[in-house]
């Protein structure tokens, strides 16, 4: 009896824990940061993917590791200046959305028997410009990945080669950001959610499984992005870029065919985990936001896992074998 004590007491720590609750709630008031944060933690496992896979070169395992870690870093820090401000933005739509949204809209968003910040509509009109801000930022970031490979190669190896391009391109990607009025962006925001046409999309789209949609459309824009990028990169060899353009390539493609998959299938064990969730939580403040976070978090950890975890091992060893057929 003690024992399995014990086990209820673990297994319902998850739904009671209040560094889970603030995790799903970060995933739904930003969920583009929360991916990337998740992505930080990910790609600390994936190098050690890249670097069992078998049968491969050296170098090309060096710089799929390089470009897993470059990524990383560089999409968590855009996104950390870029998507804080607008989710203070939506929050303050969020406290009190007779201010920003017209009568029409709150009909239009508002399902019978909810608040209108729970109701499904509204949910998605605003993750639109909480997750798609993930998509606008994929194609910056590829470009700052590319560019910041060669100075991770530097960590991995030692050729002093390197360091005479440090000087060329040091000043040569600086990003400035300027600080954020936050009830304008609201107002912007707003007048976007009031459109007709807007509202429209957004009842047609709804149920759909969009978290899982603007999740793969930002990983297809970010390596195809990125694939240019190498392509024209000069700092990279050119012997090593087809390894390392076959291995994005491989390793999308591959990501998001299965992350559907898994996604799918995954579909029946979330909802009974959400209808335990609101068993144990109910009454709880933020319930709904924490069980919006869960629908958001869903394909992030789906799609981190498959791309960092397991694919890796996959696609380098794929990379090496297509790269060595030219």
């Amino acid at each position: 009896m003690k024992v399995n004590s014990n086990r209820d007491i673990s297994f319902t720590s998850v739904y009671t824990s209040k560094i889970v609750k603030k995790g799903l709630e970060l995933a739904a008031d930003n969920g583009a940061l929360f991916a990337a944060g998740a992505t930080v933690g990910f790609s600390a496992i994936r190098p050690l993917s890249i670097w069992l896979t078998p049968k491969t070169d050296k170098e090309n395992r060096k710089l799929a590791s390089a470009k897993s870690i470059t990524s990383s870093l560089i999409g968590f820090g855009i996104l950390l200046v870029l998507s804080t401000p607008l989710a203070k933005s939506i929050k303050k739509i969020d406290k009190n959305p007779e201010k920003y949204l017209n009568t029409k809209t709150i009909t239009a968003l508002k399902e019978s028997g909810k608040d209108i910040t729970n109701s499904k509509g509204y949910i998605f009109a605003t993750q639109i410009f909480k997750l798609g801000l993930g998509t606008v930022a994929a194609i910056p970031k590829a470009i700052m990945t590319a560019a910041g490979i060669p100075y991770i190669m530097n960590l991995f190896d030692l050729k002093k080669e390197n360091h005479k391009y440090k000087k060329e391109t040091a000043n040569t990607h600086s990003v400035s950001f300027k600080s954020h009025n936050h009830n304008k962006t609201s107002s912007v925001i707003s007048k976007v959610i009031n459109k007709n046409s807007f509202q429209n999309f957004v009842n047609k789209f709804k149920d759909t499984n969009f978290p899982m949609h603007i999740s793969a459309i930002t990983d297809a824009l970010a390596t195809a992005t990125f694939i240019n990028q190498i392509k024209r990169n000069q700092n990279i060899k050119q012997e090593r870029k087809k390894a390392l353009e076959y291995n994005a390539g491989i390793s999308t493609a591959l990501c998001i065919g299965t992350g559907y998959i898994a996604d799918k299938l995954l579909d029946k064990p979330v909802n009974s985990f959400i209808k335990k969730y609101q068993d144990i939580n109910k009454g709880k403040h933020n319930l709904e936001k924490q069980i919006q976070g869960i629908r958001i978090a869903k394909p992030v950890l789906i799609l981190g896992t498959i791309y960092y975890i397991i694919i890796p091992f996959i696609s380098t060893f794929l990379a090496e074998k297509a790269d060595s057929q030219n």
